[in-house]
Parts: C-alpha cells; sequence; structure tokens
C-alpha cells in the first residue's frame, strides 16, 4: 500500500509503503495456472473424445478428437444443448437421464451412446459420464470421456445381423434340421423337423433325442452316431427312422456334425 507521508505543516514529503511478502502465494498460483494450462492441454489433444456440459445441459467441453469424430468444431458445439443437437434421437431419452443422474452427482461408466456427426454419420462411443464439481464442491456440470468404439460396434452389429440370418435360414429350411447338447438334450428343432415329426419346437426341446424320438431298434446305433460327433467324429448319410407324434415312422438320411461354440 502506497500512502503519502506529510510533515507537521501538511506538506507532502514522501511516501511509505506498507507491504506484504507474498512470494509463496505467487509461486503457489502460477504452479496451479501452469498446471491448469498443462491439463488444458492434454484435455485438448488427448486420443480420446472428451466433451462436456454445464447444468443446463449446453456444451462448455468439446476437445480436439470429439471434433475430429463428429465433424464439429467447437466454435460450433459450444452453447449447443448436447442431447438434441448431437444424439440419435432414439437414444435421447436415456442419455438425458445418464446425464441428469450425473448432475445429480451419480456418475455412470461404460454407457454407449450414439453421436450424430456433422455428415449424418453415426459414431458410437463408449462414454463414462463424471459429476463436474467446482472449487466449492458444488455440482457445476458433467464431463464425458469417451472412446470410439464405431468400428467394434460395426462390426458386432454385422455379426449380429449374420447370426440372424443363419437362424432364418435354419428355422426356414427346406430340410430337417435338428441338434442336440453335450448331454442329448434337444435345443435345435427347425420348422420343417416339426411338421416332418408333428412335435412343435416347444415339446421336442430339453428332450433326450434319442429316447424320445428314435423307434428303439435304432436307438444304440444312433447314440453311437452321436457320441462320435460329440467327439469331433461327424458321419454322413447316416438313415435313421424318427417316431412321429401320430405314432408313424419317417425315414431320414442324416448328417451329424459337431458343434463347437
Amino acid at each position: 500500500n502506497a500512502t503519502t507521508r506529510r510533515d507537521a505543516e501538511n506538506n507532502i514529503v514522501g511516501v511509505v509503503g506498507v507491504a506484504q511478502d507474498v512470494t509463496e502465494a505467487a509461486k503457489h498460483d502460477r504452479a496451479v495456472a501452469a498446471m491448469a494450462n498443462e491439463l488444458r492441454q492434454l484435455v485438448d489433444t488427448a486420443n480420446a473424445p472428451i466433451f462436456g456440459i454445464d447444468v443446463d445441459g449446453n456444451v462448455n467441453e468439446w476437445n480436439d478428437k470429439t471434433a475430429e469424430i463428429t465433424g464439429f468444431c467447437g466454435d460450433e458445439a459450444f452453447n449447443q444443448p448436447l442431447v438434441s443437437t448431437f444424439i440419435v434421437p432414439k437414444l435421447r431419452q436415456s442419455v438425458q437421464e445418464v446425464l441428469d443422474n450425473a448432475l445429480r452427482g451419480k456418475g455412470t461408466s461404460n454407457y454407449e451412446l450414439e453421436f450424430r456427426t456433422k455428415s449424418n454419420e453415426i459414431r458410437y462411443l463408449l462414454v463414462n459420464a463424471t459429476t463436474r464439481r467446482d472449487a466449492e464442491n458444488n455440482i457445476v456440470g458433467v464431463v464425458g470421456v469417451a472412446q470410439d468404439v464405431t468400428e467394434a460396434a460395426k462390426h458386432d452389429r454385422a455379426v449380429a445381423a449374420m447370426a440372424n440370418e443363419l437362424r432364418q435360414l435354419v428355422d426356414t429350411a427346406n430340410a430337417p434340421i435338428f441338434g442336440i447338447d453335450v448331454d442329448g438334450n434337444v435345443n435345435e428343432w427347425n420348422d420343417k423337423t416339426a411338421e416332418i415329426t408333428g412335435f412343435c419346437g416347444d415339446e421336442a426341446f430339453n428332450q433326450p433325442l434319442v429316447s424320445t424320438f428314435i423307434v428303439p431298434k435304432l436307438r444304440q446305433s444312433v447314440q453311437e452316431v452321436l457320441d462320435n460327433a460329440l467327439r469331433g467324429k461327424g458321419t454322413s448319410n447316416y438313415e435313421l427312422e424318427f417316431r412321429t407324434k401320430s405314432n408313424e415312422i419317417r425315414y431320414l438320411l442324416v448328417n451329424a456334425t459337431t458343434r463347437r461354440d
């Protein structure tokens, strides 16, 4: 504090300064500022998308990777409502719930959301949503640290679509297809098998194949064929006799193939 110094007649004769040594505090403030700057650089240049919202749900954090993935730069994203602007419609309600929970102090880990990009593509992100607090521990928003799992998600969906297609092919095939688990109980019974035998899938599933559906005289030989297949040795063109629901006999030429996970 610099104060004017006067003599007895009130003439100015100088200045007096009263000081406080703030060296340590200044060093601390500079260290904090340097750390904050370093953290800002780490966030901005991180190899993972990092984005955040304020308590009103508007974007206030949008790092370089998020901009790269979405095609929206920071200036385009800032102050926009995250959910209605960037999240696909079908997930908006559930994403809003995740953000609302984080704004109440309850974070969420490994939540998969779908971001809409500037080019109207979909990017799949696996996100940890964490509550953001100020120096007084007040909740001021949410920060999301994400992992771009688009390629893995596309692969998983392609595999699921293929599995569904194969399931449809099996179910609707014009040939009877049936299967057993390692205990010999039915776990596969397609529409054609149901049509031929008269037993629907619900009636056949979990029943022992041999004792329930094979005529007595062939049970031992059929069991041997199945046992061989369970040891990895398949059998081709084996003729067996199925007993139908109406006690008729259907003759089937079967390829018994080992099933693996």
